[in-house]
C-alpha cells in the first residue's frame, strides 16, 4: 500500500506547500499531508480534538483534494469545519471569527493550472513560517502520525459573514468607480460584491469563475492582466482599476489614466494616508519593495518607520506581528493590516477597500496622488528559472561576489555598493537610493530579480545588466518568465 503513496519532499516550501497534481503528489499523499498537519495541530494546541476551519479554491481538482486532506485530517482527531468554496483570507477571518484551533485553505494562488497546494496556519492571524514547514515535513515524509477520532461539519453561508464583515465597517461617501478584475479566479464571488458593498460603482472585467483560466492567470504582477485593466480603466473612464489573485489576498492596482501602481507604491501611498492619523507607527515591508520608505518626508514628519524584511506573506505578517506593526506591504501585492484596521492577515479586499479610503479621502485624482510620490525607475519583479536544489547555493555564491565587488569599491554605472542586506537573499544599495535585489524563489524553482533607480531608466538597466551577467556565468539559470 505504502508504495501508492506520492509525495514530492520539495512541496514543502517556505511557508506553505505547492506541488504540480498528480505529477508530484497524488490524493494518498495529500492524506498523508492531512495526517501530518493534523499531528502537528494537535502537539501544537494540546488538544486532542481541536477544531479546523477548512476552504477550497476554484480549480477543477481543488475539491478532491480538499476531501483527501479532510479524511487525514480526521483520522488525528482533528474537527474539520468546512467553509466550502473560499478566499485564504475568508478562511483566516473564519477562524478568528469562530475562533478555531486552526486553518488549512487548499490552494496553489496564482501558480498556473496543475498546481496545487496548502495554506496553513495554528495561531491566529498568521500562517506556517520556515520552523513549522520543516516540522510538518518531517512527521509527514516520516509518518509520525497520531491516531484519534475527528469528524467534520459544513459551515453554511459563511461568505455572507465574511462579506457583511467587511461590508459593514468600510462605508465611503464618495461614488468611485472602479473597475474590478479577478482572471476568472475566485475572487470573482467576493470582490464585486464587496466593493459595490461599500459604495463602489463597479465593472466587472472576468469575475465569472472559470478554473481554465482562459486569458491569463490571476496574477496582480502579469502584465497581460494589467493591461486588461488598463484598456478597461481607460475604456470605462474609471477612476481606479483592481485586479485579484486566484485566492483573493493580493491587489493589484491601476490608476485612472490607465498606470500600473506597483504594490510597493500603493502601500507607501496607504503608509501616509495612515500616517498622520497613528504618529510613530511601524510600517513592515518586503526586500523587493520601493527605497522611497526609507527616506519619505511624510512618514518621517509623522514619526513613522520603516523596516525592511523577507520577501513572504507568511514572513511580513508574522513581522507586522511580533512588531506590531500597524501594517505590512509586500511588492508582490500582500498587504497586511493590523488592529484597528484589520486582524494582521492578508485580504486583498481590505486593500482595495484602504486604496478607496484614501480616494475618499482625498479631493485629488489617483494619478495625481501617485504624482506627489518621488519618480523612481523600477523593473516588474523578474524570475529566471533555476533549480529548486540548486537555487540557494546559486544565491549563496551571488552574496560572496558582490561582497567582494563591495570590498573592492567596484563599480556599476559609475557608484560604488553602499550597503547590503542579507535577511533575504541580498539586496544592494547606492548612494543615489538606486539598488538590485536577487533572492531564490519560496515557491517555484526560480529566483527572484528587482532593480530600482531614482536617477535614471538606464541606471535600473545597468544593474539589472550587472545581475544578469553574475547569474548567466554561473551556468544555472534557465529562461525569464519577464525581463527588461
Amino acid at each position: 500500500m505504502k508504495n501508492s503513496i506520492k509525495i514530492d519532499p520539495f512541496g514543502f516550501r517556505e511557508y506553505d506547500a505547492r506541488w504540480l497534481y498528480p505529477d508530484n503528489i497524488n490524493l494518498e499523499g495529500v492524506t498523508n499531508l492531512g495526517k501530518g498537519l493534523g499531528t502537528q495541530i494537535i502537539s501544537h494546541t494540546n488538544k486532542s480534538n481541536p477544531r479546523i476551519i477548512v476552504g477550497h479554491d476554484y480549480r477543477s481538482y481543488s475539491e478532491e483534494i480538499k476531501s483527501a486532506l479532510k479524511k487525514g485530517l480526521i483520522s488525528t482527531g482533528c474537527c474539520v469545519e468546512d467553509v466550502g468554496l473560499a478566499l485564504s483570507p475568508m478562511v483566516y477571518f473564519a477562524q478568528f471569527n469562530l475562533e478555531s484551533d486552526a486553518v488549512a485553505m487548499v490552494t496553489a494562488s496564482h501558480n498556473e493550472n496543475g498546481w496545487t497546494g496548502v495554506k496553513m496556519g495554528i495561531k491566529k492571524g498568521l500562517t506556517h513560517a520556515p520552523e513549522e514547514m520543516q516540522e510538518l515535513k518531517d512527521i509527514t515524509l516520516n509518518n509520525k502520525f497520531i491516531e484519534g477520532q475527528g469528524n467534520e461539519k459544513e459551515i453554511s453561508n459563511f461568505q455572507n459573514v465574511y462579506k457583511k464583515d467587511l461590508i459593514n465597517k468600510n462605508k465611503i461617501k464618495k461614488k468611485i468607480k472602479a473597475v474590478v478584475a479577478c482572471g476568472n479566479g475566485t475572487a470573482g464571488i467576493f470582490a464585486p460584491d464587496i466593493l459595490r458593498g461599500i459604495g463602489c460603482e463597479v465593472i466587472e472585467l472576468d469575475c465569472n469563475l472559470d478554473y481554465t483560466f482562459p486569458k491569463y492567470n490571476p496574477n496582480p504582477e502579469d502584465l497581460e492582466m494589467l493591461h486588461a485593466i488598463s484598456k478597461c480603466v481607460k475604456k470605462n473612464n474609471a477612476d481606479i482599476g483592481f485586479g485579484f489573485d486566484g485566492d483573493g489576498d493580493r491587489v493589484g492596482v491601476i490608476d485612472n489614466d490607465g498606470n500600473e501602481i506597483f504594490s510597493d507604491k500603493i502601500g507607501l501611498l496607504i503608509a501616509r494616508n495612515l500616517s498622520s492619523k497613528h504618529k510613530g507607527s511601524k510600517f513592515v515591508v518586503d526586500v523587493k519593495s520601493t527605497g522611497l520608505y526609507s527616506t519619505d518626508e511624510v512618514l518621517k514628519n509623522n514619526s513613522c518607520e520603516t523596516l525592511y524584511w523577507k520577501t513572504g506573506h507568511s514572513h511580513i505578517k508574522r513581522k507586522v506581528n511580533n512588531e506590531k506593526a500597524l501594517a505590512g506591504f509586500e511588492k508582490s501585492g500582500h498587504f497586511f493590516f493590523n488592529k484597528p484596521l484589520g486582524y494582521g492577515y492578508d485580504d486583498g479586499i481590505n486593500s482595495a477597500i484602504q486604496v478607496c479610503h484614501l480616494l475618499n479621502n482625498n479631493h485629488k485624482k489617483m494619478s495625481e496622488i501617485i504624482s506627489e510620490l518621488p519618480n523612481t525607475y523600477q523593473s516588474p519583479t523578474m524570475a529566471p528559472f533555476c533549480e529548486d536544489n540548486e537555487k540557494y547555493q546559486v544565491v549563496e555564491e551571488i552574496i560572496r561576489q558582490i561582497e567582494y565587488y563591495k570590498s573592492n569599491n567596484f563599480q556599476i554605472d559609475n557608484q560604488e555598493i553602499e550597503g547590503i542586506l542579507t535577511v533575504n537573499g541580498i539586496r544592494f544599495s547606492f548612494k543615489d537610493g538606486s539598488w538590485g535585489l536577487i533572492r531564490a524563489s519560496s515557491n517555484k524553482p526560480s529566483l527572484v530579480v528587482v532593480t530600482e533607480s531614482p536617477t535614471s531608466d538606464e541606471r535600473k538597466k545597468k544593474i539589472f545588466e550587472f545581475i544578469d551577467d553574475l547569474l548567466q556565468k554561473t551556468g544555472k539559470i534557465g529562461e525569464y518568465d519577464q525581463k527588461i
